[in-house]
């Protein structure tokens, strides 16, 4: 059984970000030319292209005031930014579609959203946001052994086994600890209880996106 499309399963989450509401009410006074000329711009400039010269000659060829030009430039920006950090395995183009049309967004304009979130310039926008993104190295390998030290300067520690761990990063550098094995029965049992929660959290209809 089918499941009307609402609110919960929209790209945008579940508050409309200002400047693409700003938009919605400033697209009655550009025309579809002028439209993909600023969404070519735009998604020029999200593939990591310089797109300041294309973008100062639509603002001088248009007679639209600057302002409103300058509240469409942002919302096709915010709407196509939000859209490439869904997994196009995730985002079903016609839920996309209704989402836009909620936002009182023209059919016509909703037609050449589409054809670049869901058509050939998909892959260079995820790679450009794959680039952009701030994130964190890697793990590439992971070496451990059990250590027991036999005698130490503090005799508490003495014959007390130890977990040694090595993580090689995707940056390259090494990682190197030692935890005490109550320490790292510890630690396997928080990463257990985080999996579980991430599992059943999963699990809540209100985060899976419906068709």
């Amino acid at each position: 059984m089918s499941v009307s499309h609402t609110k919960d399963s929209s790209f945008l989450g579940g508050r409309i970000p200002p400047e693409i509401d700003a938009m919605s009410k400033n697209l009655k006074y550009v025309d579809q030319e002028m439209f993909r000329k600023i969404l070519k711009a735009v998604v020029s400039g999200l593939e990591g292209k310089d797109c300041r010269e294309v973008m100062k000659a639509i603002a001088e060829s248009s007679t639209v005031p600057q302002q409103r030009l300058s509240h469409v430039v942002a919302g096709v920006h915010r709407v196509l930014s939000e859209a490439v950090r869904v997994p196009a395995s995730s985002l079903k183009q016609e839920a996309f579609r209704e989402d836009l049309r909620e936002l009182r967004i023209p059919e016509e304009f909703i037609t050449d959203f589409s054809s670049v979130v869901f058509g050939n310039r998909r892959a260079a926008l995820d790679a450009a946001t794959a680039r952009n993104d701030p994130h964190l190295p890697t793990v590439e390998d992971f070496k451990w052994r059990v250590d027991v030290a036999i005698s130490t300067s503090s005799l508490a520690r003495a014959m007390q086994p130890s977990v040694l761990m090595q993580m090689k990063l995707s940056d390259g550098s090494f990682q190197r600890f030692e935890v005490l094995v109550s320490k790292f029965q510890e630690l396997r049992y928080n990463v257990a209880l985080i999996l579980k929660e991430m599992n059943d959290l999963e699990k809540r209809n209100i985060l899976k996106i419906q068709d």
